[in-house]
């Protein structure tokens, strides 16, 4: 099976040990506490889940400011997003070298990981609007990535964290929610060697469908592993629970049986693009994925990046520093003149009115305005999962 990244044994941070971990539990009773933001929750959930391996913990500020720039921490390894424990309440902390990490996303506000602290640096405005440029492309407080981590606080808190719970995520998602080292065991348990990696926080209409069929076939791969976000998304994407359904209602009538892992992740939706991209990649290898499809505006949002930028910066990694192999995918559409989904760059001499062009923005549109969506768009069965949701928001308003 594929190395993780950047080591070659997985290292995650959650503590199995039973009795360690309840050691950890009874001392954070008696640790000063800090409450994190969603974000620093998500990043511990990755931690704690192994798709951030070999990371230790939370970075400090060089480290994160080198990442920004260059695309890898200070000692050379390849990481394409700071993964940072900002907060503005330094006084929870204190001068304690150990301190309990609260979940902002579960009632009670239970503890999620213990930390030991390295370092608390003050983050000015400036280089918060240089780390939100590079990672973003932009400082534009319009975009939903920016927005919120411009807020998220000005002190950088690094240190290692052990992990004690996977926040909400195995609760609300018992049949979906997996860490990087179950998704690689099943794939041992099903004899799968090459898997291809489908990332979504969309329902998956028909170009997705086909695309993941298409990017199998192409790599000669076993299987596919359909890794969906469950965490935080902007205000109109389609949440977690109605999009799992929706993928499980296309896998099961649509794919040949044992061809595809339905499985998803904790972590909040970041709409970096390019950047996303490239830790989405980082994560797949983590889980053991030997691919990964990476198509057209690839974590995007707005118009903030090309079509295609996503697939550029894969040029830009050094030779060696990623493991995972990439499959580009070019615009996927119906072709009316061959009546299935197609890449469209593979119908010679086409025009654009040969297609029509699908994209979960336009699924999302036609069912927030009441419209059944036609076959091309989205398999029936499908279809009726997901006006079932917006119907169920109409009865509410």
């Amino acid at each position: 099976m594929i190395k993780p990244h950047g080591s070659d044994q997985l290292r995650p941070l959650f503590v199995d040990d039973e009795s360690r971990r309840q050691a950890l539990l009874e001392e954070a009773e008696t640790l000063p506490s800090l409450r994190l933001n969603s974000a620093a929750a998500a990043n511990a959930v990755m931690l704690g889940a192994g798709y951030f391996n070999p990371l230790p913990g939370y970075m400090n500020l060089a480290d994160a400011l080198s990442v920004a720039d260059d695309m890898a921490t200070r000692d050379g390894l390849f990481w394409p997003v700071p993964i940072l424990n900002l907060t503005d309440d330094i006084e929870a902390i204190g001068k304690a070298e150990r301190i309990a990490l609260r979940d902002p996303n579960v009632p009670g506000e239970p503890v999620l990981a213990i930390q030991t602290i390295d370092t608390v640096e003050k983050v000015s405005d400036s280089q918060l609007e240089h780390m939100a440029e590079r990672i973003f492309g932009t400082t534009d407080s319009e975009h939903p990535g920016v927005a919120t981590f411009m807020t998220l606080g000005h002190h950088a808190v690094s240190g290692p964290v052990e992990v004690l719970n996977f926040s909400y995520f195995e609760q609300d998602f018992p049949e979906t929610f997996r860490t990087a080292g179950q998704i690689r065991d099943e794939f041992a348990e099903r004899g799968w060697e090459t898997v291809v990696a489908f990332q979504t926080r969309n329902p998956m209409h028909r170009a997705h469908e086909e695309l993941c069929k298409m990017a199998k076939d192409a790599v000669g791969a076993d299987g596919i592993l359909v890794h969906m976000l469950l965490g935080k998304l902007k205000p109109g994407d389609i949440p977690a629970d109605v999009r799992d359904a929706a993928i499980r209602k296309m896998v099961d009538l649509y794919f040949p049986p044992n061809s595809v892992m339905i499985t998803g992740y904790g972590f909040d939706m970041l709409y970096a693009g390019p950047r996303e991209a490239l830790l989405h990649a980082v994560f797949r290898q983590n889980a053991g994925c030997t691919h990964f499809i990476v198509g057209r505006d690839h974590a995007g949002v707005g118009d903030y990046y090309g079509p295609f930028d996503a697939q550029k910066i894969f040029d830009e990694v050094p030779a060696g520093a990623l493991g995972i192999d990439i499959f580009k995918a070019d615009h996927t559409a119906f072709s009316k003149k061959l009546g299935r989904v197609v890449m469209m760059s593979d119908v010679p001499d086409h025009t654009m009115d040969d297609f029509v062009i699908l994209s979960g923005t336009k699924v999302r549109e036609k069912l927030g305005r009441g419209e059944h969506l036609p076959e091309e768009f989205s398999r029936p069965e499908v279809a009726e999962v997901l006006m079932g949701y917006y119907q169920s928001l109409d009865n509410k308003s």
